[in-house]
């Protein structure tokens, strides 16, 4: 018990250092697979605010992420950042580490839709360090 109260302490402090810069994320659905025992399927609305920006993360997770409107920067590691607007798409896979998500505006807002296929209960993102 001590160590998981240890491992959520840090986790708050990691979100606690976050830019205040971050996403607003609402879940809209969390359905279980009973086809693939232990999997679950997360659904969410990601709004980006003018100039809002993530922390580095990672999933642990398949993610499919659907652009609704504005223009969004999505980079995983070691590759290059790419640019979405409305109607494109981008995955995300269970070893990805998340560099960059912004928007790509500094006077429009940015909305998205991610779908995460994931072990169920796990958390839908893990802040990670960068150096």
């Amino acid at each position: 018990m001590k160590s998981l109260l240890a491992i959520l302490a840090c986790a708050a402090g990691l979100l606690a250092s976050a830019s205040s810069d971050a996403a607003e994320v609402r879940t809209l659905m969390t359905k279980a697979l009973p086809q693939f025992p232990g999997q679950e399927a997360t659904m969410l609305e990601v709004r980006y605010l003018p100039g809002d920006k993530d922390v580095a993360h990672r999933h642990d997770a398949h993610a499919f992420l659907y652009v609704l409107e504005g223009t969004i920067v999505m980079q995983l590691k070691g590759q290059a950042p790419v640019t979405l607007k409305a109607g494109d798409t981008f995955y995300e896979g269970v070893d990805d580490i998340h560099m960059v998500g912004r928007n790509a505006s500094d006077t429009a807002p940015a909305r998205f839709v991610v779908v995460l296929l994931k072990k169920a209960g796990a958390p839908v993102l893990t802040p990670v360090e960068t150096h």
